[in-house]
């Protein structure tokens, strides 16, 4: 098997292998899959810890929301082993000082204080309004998986990730040092992880390419399938 052979998916906040599904229908066969889990972990550094102890030598790598913060831990750590990276609806840089980073740790306690109250479901519908595209907020079947999923997680995972994020390192330098072939994708509507953002990492990131999904929100593994399918598909081929 070639290096480039083996791929492993990071899924994000309190997502599992569903946000991946439609990528590995298509793309199991030539490719040798694995989805991480995150387990216990309570930082982006563990995470990328427990990634790289079920990983083989040398793989190629995509992450979305959380997960792309994940890679690039991975990226900080092991960038040897890494033959390829995509990130995907996703961010760089640290909690932001003052009062952009009160709000934002204001706004993930009040979705866990949600959470300790009603329960992971009642949190999960809360937070997926935000997170998809508000064509797809009447779609109850696609919302269902959304919810599900979230319904899942336990509650102590859901802190443990709240408390990963709101503690994420920057890693602006990182992304100048990054010398594999290197795919930014956004949901062209993803009000949480923008897409100006992604155009500045694309920026950073040495003969990166900055794909752009139209009609799509912040899931955009579910979202628009066949759109990120076909994009990963071209990175894994360049």
């Amino acid at each position: 098997m070639h290096d480039n052979e083996s791929l492993i998916l990071v899924p994000g906040l309190v997502c599992d292998a569903t946000v991946w599904h439609a990528q590995v229908a298509s793309l199991a066969g030539p490719w040798h899959i694995q989805v991480a889990a995150h387990g216990a972990a309570s930082s982006l550094g563990e995470m990328a810890e427990g990634v790289l102890a079920i990983a083989p030598a040398r793989f190629a790598l995509a992450g979305h929301s959380m997960g792309g913060r994940v890679a690039l831990e991975i990226m900080a750590r092991a960038p040897q082993r890494v033959a390829r990276l995509a990130l995907l609806d996703t961010g760089f840089e640290a909690l932001p000082a003052g009062e952009a980073g009160e709000r934002e740790r204001a706004g993930r306690y009040r979705l866990r204080d949600i959470a300790r109250r009603d329960g992971m479901l009642a949190m999960g519908r809360e937070w997926a309004r935000g997170m998809v595209h508000p064509r797809r907020l009447g779609d109850d079947a696609f919302m269902e998986v959304i919810h599900r999923m979230i319904a899942r997680a336990p509650l102590a995972l859901f802190e443990a990730q709240i408390q990963a994020l709101l503690a994420r390192p920057d890693r602006t330098g990182l992304l100048t040092q990054i010398q594999v072939p290197t795919l930014v994708l956004c949901g062209a509507e993803d009000s949480w992880s923008p897409l100006a953002r992604h155009a500045d990492m694309a920026r950073r990131i040495p003969g990166s390419r900055l794909v752009v999904v139209p009609d799509c929100g912040h899931m955009s593994t579910l979202e628009q399938p066949a759109a990120v399918t076909a994009a990963l598909r071209t990175w894994l081929q360049a």
